[in-house]
């Protein structure tokens, strides 16, 4: 499978003019937010589906076919991440939906995937979207629980007890934050502070004081841009030197431009593409890190971020599962997709169960650091 996945990034990065057979094309719908507040995440997932449909075409397609990849833009708003899923199932009539972006449109779209008993594979984080397990419903961004347990492991190495938590409003944060309460104390750690912000809120100055005023060892924020970098700034601005946790929902360089020198010394746990030239050489994932960046960079001019890599596993997922079944409906690929085991991707190697539509465990973040305006692998991760 590895090889597989290597091979068709090559194909992009050539620009090898191998096209599909003339068939009827398999077609993958797709969710995304490639405008609206949430445009970082899913203009390099629209452009990464896009490149990998044309690799799968130029490497021959699927079971002899083209595939056909219909990608639509929720412009981050729920109700039009509704309306495109319906448009997608009924009307385009595709065999398997990729996305939305976004944990509250992943789950707002989740009933009309279910009435349609096609699968989807979103492309969001938030863990409520396959817990519990929904038989048509999986995603490629690593849940929330794998991201605490990292930062929460690293805050126990350092020594700290007492942690707060800055969260926002919406879906995302809100899953977060349900998380957070959750494991903060069950890992023995003490929570002494708890606060919320807007995503669009521009001034989060209130919200740190308090958590100032309550002496934790260090802050958590849970956030997407560009809530995140307004806190980063806010922190600077009001003097306070408490270690600040992000979320993987800002580990791209979009944060570092937004948060600027604020951004120095910041710790979160990312996907490994993040760092990929900092990994050991015996990692499974580097090989194929690496060519996807490249891929991307050379179609784009711009660098590859993680949210690119939800994008390119969950439409090569659907296309493994498609191979291992030789079949293209949508009970067929659902089936396969839960078989999949062992597949190294962008966010991680991925494991389907019937219990575990996510398929991937801690190894799929290491914990990196913002120095000199980049991501830093930290040592104990090399």
């Amino acid at each position: 499978m590895r090889l597989l996945s290597q091979t068709i990034l090559l194909v992009a990065a050539l620009s090898v003019a191998l096209p599909a057979a003339a068939a009827d094309p398999i077609r993958i719908g797709a969710v995304v937010s490639a405008t609206g507040p949430a445009s970082f995440l899913g203009e390099p997932e629209r452009n990464t589906l896009q490149m990998q449909a044309d690799a799968l075409n130029a490497a021959g397609g699927l079971l002899g076919r083209p595939v056909e990849i219909i990608i639509l833009d929720d412009e981050t708003d729920v109700n039009k991440a509704v309306l495109a899923a319906d448009r997608l199932l009924k009307k385009d009539n595709v065999v398997a939906v990729v996305g939305p972006t976004v944990s509250g449109n992943s789950l707002a779209v989740a009933p009309k995937i279910e009435a349609a008993k096609a699968p989807m594979v979103s492309m969001a984080a938030a863990e409520k979207i396959v817990k519990p397990v929904n038989a048509w419903i999986f995603k490629t961004a690593q849940s929330d629980r794998l991201a605490v347990g990292r930062i929460l492991a690293h805050a126990k190495a350092k020594g700290y007890k007492k942690l707060a938590i800055l969260t926002v409003s919406d879906g995302y944060g809100q899953a977060g934050r349900e998380v957070l309460k959750e494991m903060v104390p069950a890992g023995g750690l003490e929570l002494i502070g708890d606060e919320v912000y807007g995503p669009k809120d521009t001034d989060m100055t209130a919200q740190l004081t308090k958590l100032k005023g309550a002496n934790p060892d260090a802050i958590i924020c849970w956030g997407t841009n560009p809530g995140p970098a307004v806190v980063a700034k806010n922190r600077v601005q009001l003097g306070i030197t408490t270690p600040l946790y992000m979320s993987h929902g800002v580990a791209s360089k979009k944060f570092i431009e937004l948060a600027g020198e604020a951004a120095e010394g910041l710790l979160l746990p990312a996907g490994k593409l993040t760092v990929a030239d900092q990994l050991p050489e015996a990692d499974p994932q580097k090989a194929l890190l690496l060519a996807y960046s490249k891929a991307y960079e050379d179609r784009f001019k711009a660098p590859a971020s993680a949210f690119g890599g939800y994008g390119y596993d969950a439409l090569m997922l659907v296309a493994e599962a498609i191979k291992a079944g030789g079949d293209a409906s949508p009970a067929a690929i659902r089936d396969n997709l839960e078989k999949i085991a062992g597949f190294p991707g962008i966010t991680g190697v991925f494991k389907f169960t019937p219990t575990d539509h996510n398929g991937l465990d801690e190894t799929a973040f290491v914990m990196v650091t913002i120095a000199g305006g980049d991501f830093k692998l930290l040592p104990q991760e090399q």
